[in-house]
């Protein structure tokens, strides 16, 4: 950038304008975990000049040094030049107060399903010191694993995922974390794993072939084994109802996030009775079937 261009930015408030016209004339994509350029802007110079992330407020006119002003302008030249997702650049991702480590080897954690498991589940389930065993699986970075370890504290964890590099940032995570009830496995979905579950979990690979093949350039910086599930976006999903019945316990809940592939799920499925969630996207992104529900819609 020419010193020109920033020489006058002087605050928060300047270095925070500055960051929204470039990212704008730069055309970037958004979504992984701010959808515009003003939040993205705030969450960059904010971790730059390490000020608390959820007050923006008592700062904004604050007068910044010059080593301050290039710090946040690095940052903001990175985003626009590289095209990467903010997280890889922070090497960190939230999950409303849960932060975790990230970089190129996982997604950028965004999953509806963190949201539900801050409310435990509930109303589906009414007794979250009573849940005895979990999996999370395709985990990434870890991150629905640990918020599951919190969200039921008396359950053994267990998450799974086929990549090598997942397993280890999610061992990074769960360590950071300082989590004993949390066992790690690399496998493809259940794998070898032999053990029923009070609740499955699983935020899979959803992506079509058509939307992989337009995907802006922050998305294809991540992991595509991550992301691509066949010509209708279904390949993963598939195999998680399919398999699900055998993995979980007679009471047990699978709970699944599909992306916006609800239609073609109800399609592909119109004997089980997909019940859909409330996030705060909506109520199309994530379904629960109970045991029983698997057991008959296979019958």
């Amino acid at each position: 950038m020419e010193v020109e261009q920033t020489a006058h930015l002087r605050t928060v408030r300047d270095a925070i304008r500055y960051a929204v016209s470039a990212f704008n004339r730069a055309g970037l994509s958004f979504g992984h975990g701010t959808d515009n350029a003003y939040d993205e802007a705030v969450y960059l110079v904010l971790h730059s000049l390490h000020l608390p992330l959820n007050n923006l407020e008592p700062f904004l006119d604050a007068a910044l040094s010059r080593t301050e002003i290039d710090e946040a302008l690095s940052l903001i030249h990175e985003r626009v030049q590289k095209r990467l997702p903010a997280a890889y650049l922070t090497k960190e991702a939230w999950l409303g107060e849960f932060r975790f480590y990230v970089d190129e080897r996982v997604i950028v954690p965004r999953s509806h399903i963190a949201e539900l498991l801050q409310e435990q589940l509930s109303p589906w389930i009414t007794e979250p010191d009573a849940i005895n065993s979990c999996i999370d699986l395709c985990t990434g970075s870890g991150c629905l694993a640990i918020l599951l370890a919190h969200a039921f504290p008396n359950a053994a964890v267990h998450a799974t995922d086929i990549s090598d590099k997942a397993i280890e940032v999610a061992r990074r995570n769960v360590s950071e974390y300082g989590l004993e009830n949390i066992a790690l496995h690399l496998g493809d979905l259940f794998g070898n794993l032999t053990d029923q579950y009070d609740i499955i979990i699983a935020n899979p690979p959803y992506v079509d072939v058509k939307t992989m093949a337009v995907l802006p350039a922050e998305y294809r910086a991540e992991p595509s084994l991550a992301l691509a599930a066949g010509e209708d976006g279904l390949d993963i999903i598939r195999r998680i109802i399919n398999a699900a019945s055998a993995y979980l316990t007679p009471n047990g809940l699978l709970v699944v996030e599909v992306g916006r592939n609800r239609p073609a799920l109800e399609r592909a499925y119109p004997g089980l009775p997909f019940v859909w969630l409330e996030t705060g996207a909506g109520e199309d992104f994530v379904f629960l079937l109970t045991a029983d529900d698997l057991r008959d819609g296979s019958r």
